[in-house]
């Protein structure tokens, strides 16, 4: 069992995945520490929106193949609603088209079932401190996938006061490159880059990779 911090904010958790045996296990898991309890389930995916009408949980752990609607209707559905409760799709699938859309939907998360224990509580702790979370196994696709679909249709945004060059990176970024990619590409050492990265962090109140990649395409860098 994990120790929490007093002061934590209990989180409440809802679990909607078809397989009883699966949400018995996580349940236990979740059980075991003292910030997070899980409120409610449910095994079809019409019974997500009952669970989310009153009293609704902090989190929903959400499998994308529900039977009767599957996950994607359902992200749908919610983000048309205007849910309050924040969505960490948790999957066997790894198909980066339906995370990306997941994300597309209104998804705070994506974590896979094959994740260790301890990354999954850190994902919805992470989520319900309204962070973005991607697997590491699947956050370079689902990015790319982002990039490519260009998510957003802000024009004139607020672009945080970068210098042209800071505007370059993180455009780079958003399309999925890495560090040393991006040195490569625009000449420049990997240090020089990261240097860069640590300005563009402050600037723009994002504090790792992930968010400022989410971050360039929803404003369209």
């Amino acid at each position: 069992m994990h120790v929490s911090d007093p002061d934590r904010q209990v989180i409440r958790i809802a679990i909607a995945d078809d397989h009883t045996l699966f949400r018995a296990g996580l349940r236990r898991l979740l059980a075991a520490e003292d910030d997070l309890v899980v409120v409610a389930e449910a095994s079809q995916g019409a019974e997500i929106f009952d669970l989310l009408g009153h009293d609704a949980p902090d989190i929903l752990l959400l499998d994308l193949k529900m039977p009767g609607v599957d996950g994607l209707e359902i992200l749908r559905q919610l983000q048309a609603r205007g849910t309050l409760t924040r969505i960490l799709v948790l999957t066997a699938s790894e198909d980066e088209q339906d995370l990306a859309q997941a994300m597309k939907l209104g998804a705070s998360g994506v974590v896979l079932k094959t994740t260790t224990t301890d990354l999954l509580i850190q994902a919805i702790r992470k989520v319900h401190g309204g962070e973005i979370w991607l697997d590491t196994q699947v956050t370079a696709t689902v990015i790319k996938r982002l990039a490519d679909s260009r998510l957003s249709n802000l024009r004139g945004y607020d672009n945080g006061g970068l210098t042209p060059r800071e505007r370059e990176i993180t455009t780079l970024v958003g399309q999925g490159y890495k560090y040393r990619e991006i040195a490569d590409m625009l000449s420049i050492s990997e240090q020089t880059v990261k240097n860069h990265l640590r300005n563009i962090f402050h600037k723009l109140g994002v504090s790792d990779r992930l968010q400022l990649a989410l971050y360039a395409i929803h404003h369209n860098l």
